[in-house]
C-alpha cells in the first residue's frame, strides 16, 4: 500500500503525465495481471470457501472478466477458452487453460487437442482427478460482471459432470466481486497517474486554450476531451459532456437546471463536465466545475468560492463515514444525517471504480435513489478498494440574487481501510476562463 504522504489531497493538475505506448505498457500490465494471480487469487478463494474456480469462454462471447485474467496482447478467447484455478493444499492456485491453445506462460494448455466434444471431456476428466468440493462458476442473478458464463457453456459443463460434481457447482459471485474490487499494491502506484490523466484534460479543456466565450460551445469542449483522450491513445469508457449554469435559470433547491447540449459558452457561466477514461486496466470517473470571468472581473464571485468550499466539505462528511465492514447503505445513510446536521443540501451517488467504470463493490447511494439500494447496497465496505466520491450539493449564490445552484463533484479516492485518499487530487478551486 502506498504511503498516505503520497497522495494528494487539493492538488491542481498543472503537468500532463507522461503516457505509455501500447508496447511498453505489456509490461507492467502484465507484472499487475500476475501478481494478482500469485497473491491476491488464493486470499480471495479461501475467503469465497472455492476450491476451483471455472472462467469459460468462447471467441466473441468472452465473459468481461476474463480480460482481468489474461496477459497482454490478448484480444479474444481462442475457440473455446477455459482457464482453470485450482486451490492446492499448501494454499497456492494452479492455474491452466483447456484449451487449444496456452496463453503465454501464464496458463499453460493441459489439454493434447481433439474436437470440442473432447475437450469438455478433458475439463471433466480434470475435475474427477482435483475432486474439488465447491466449483465456482461465473452465474449471478445481482452482479452483472459476476454472470459471464453463457447459457449455452453452462449447458455443456453440466451435461459433461458426472452428478456428484453437477451438484459442487456453486455461484462464484463473491469471489469475482472481491477480484475486481480489490486493489494491489503494484495497482495503487500507477493510479493515481491514470487519474492524472484524466484531470489534466479537464485542465486542458476548462482553459483559454479551448474556451472562447462568445465563439466555443459545451459540445466543441465536450469532443475536445474526447479527442484529446484519442491523441493521448487512452480509452474514454463513455462520451465526455459538458454543461452550463447561467445566472437567471430558474432553480430551485431541487432542480437546478443544467443546460441544454451545444449551448454556446459566455461570459459569467458556471461550467461543469463529467469525464471516465480507463488507462493499464484501471478507470476513473471525475466531474469538476469551472467559472467564465466577466468583463471586469478577475477573479470568481466569493459565492461560488464558498459553493466549492461546501462541496468539499461534503466530500469529507461522507469519505469521513467510511469504515471496515460498513455497508454502501450504512455509509449513505450516515452521511444524509450529517450533511443535514451541517445544514448541507447533497445528493450522494457514489460507485467503486476498477477494471470498469461502475465497478463490482458497495453502492453509496444512486442519483434517482437516496435511500437503500437492494444488493449493491448491503455490500461491505473492504480496505484497498477505489471509488468515485460522486454527488452534488445545492446552494445559493448571493451574487446571483439567491439563486440556486449545483456544485457537482466527483473526485477519484482509495479506501485503505482506515482513511479515504484521494488518487491524483481532488479539486479545491475552480478552474478560471478568462
Amino acid at each position: 500500500m502506498l504511503n498516505a504522504q503520497e497522495f494528494s489531497q487539493g492538488r491542481q493538475i498543472t503537468e500532463m503525465p507522461s503516457v505509455l505506448s501500447f508496447k511498453d505498457r505489456v509490461t507492467p500490465l502484465n507484472d499487475m495481471v500476475i501478481d494478482r494471480l500469485d497473491n491476491l487469487l488464493p486470499t480471495l478463494m479461501a475467503e469465497a470457501d472455492i476450491d476451483m474456480w471455472l472462467v469459460i469462454n468462447r471467441e466473441y462471447g468472452e465473459d468481461r472478466l476474463f480480460y482481468t485474467l489474461v496477459p497482454q496482447p490478448t484480444f479474444a478467447a481462442r475457440r473455446t477458452t477455459m482457464l482453470v484455478f485450482s486451490k492446492q493444499e499448501d494454499g497456492t492456485v494452479e492455474r491452466f487453460s483447456v484449451s487449444r491453445y496456452a496463453i503465454g506462460n501464464v496458463y499453460p494448455t493441459i489439454w493434447d487437442g481433439g474436437t470440442t466434444a473432447e475437450q469438455w471431456q478433458r475439463l471433466a476428466q480434470i475435475i474427477e482427478e482435483r475432486d474439488p468440493q465447491r466449483i465456482g462458476i461465473n452465474t449471478s442473478k445481482d452482479w452483472a460482471l459476476a454472470d459471464g458464463l453463457s447459457v449455452g457453456l453452462y449447458n455443456q459443463l453440466v451435461a459433461n459432470l458426472p452428478t456428484k460434481y453437477q451438484k459442487r457447482l456453486v455461484s462464484a459471485e463473491n469471489l469475482v466481486v472481491r477480484w475486481l474490487e480489490t486493489r494491489t499494491e503494484k495497482e495503487l502506484q500507477v493510479y493515481p497517474q491514470v487519474v492524472s490523466i484524466a484531470r489534466g484534460v479537464i485542465a486542458e479543456a476548462f482553459s483559454n486554450k479551448v474556451i472562447t466565450p462568445g465563439v466555443t460551445t459545451t459540445d466543441d469542449v465536450a469532443w475536445y476531451i474526447r479527442e484529446r483522450f484519442e491523441e493521448l491513445q487512452v480509452r474514454p469508457w463513455f462520451q465526455p459532456y459538458v454543461n452550463v449554469q447561467r445566472q437567471g435559470d430558474k432553480t430551485t433547491k431541487e432542480d437546478v437546471f443544467m443546460g441544454a447540449p451545444g449551448m454556446l459558452i459566455e461570459p459569467g457561466d458556471i461550467l461543469h463536465t463529467d469525464v471516465g477514461i480507463c488507462y493499464l486496466n484501471l478507470c476513473t470517473d471525475t466531474q469538476e466545475m469551472a467559472y467564465v470571468l466577466r468583463l471586469g472581473e478577475s477573479d470568481v464571485p466569493e459565492g461560488l468560492k464558498e459553493a466549492l468550499g461546501v462541496g468539499n466539505q461534503w466530500q469529507d462528511i461522507l469519505t469521513g463515514n467510511f469504515t471496515t465492514g460498513s455497508t454502501g447503505n450504512e455509509i449513505l445513510a450516515n452521511t444524509i444525517a450529517d450533511s443535514k446536521a451541517a445544514s448541507i443540501v447533497s445528493s450522494t451517488y457514489t460507485h467503486p471504480l476498477g477494471f470498469v467504470g461502475h465497478a463490482s463493490g458497495p453502492t453509496i447511494g444512486m442519483w434517482d435513489n437516496q435511500g437503500p439500494t437492494p444488493v449493491q447496497g448491503d455490500w461491505k465496505l473492504y480496505p484497498n478498494t477505489v471509488y468515485a466520491i460522486e454527488g452534488n450539493i445545492a446552494t445559493q449564490v448571493p451574487e446571483w440574487d439567491n439563486q440556486w445552484i449545483q456544485i457537482k463533484l466527483e473526485q477519484d479516492a482509495v479506501f485503505d481501510g482506515k482513511n479515504v485518499w484521494y488518487l491524483g487530487g481532488r479539486q479545491t478551486q475552480w478552474h478560471v476562463i478568462n
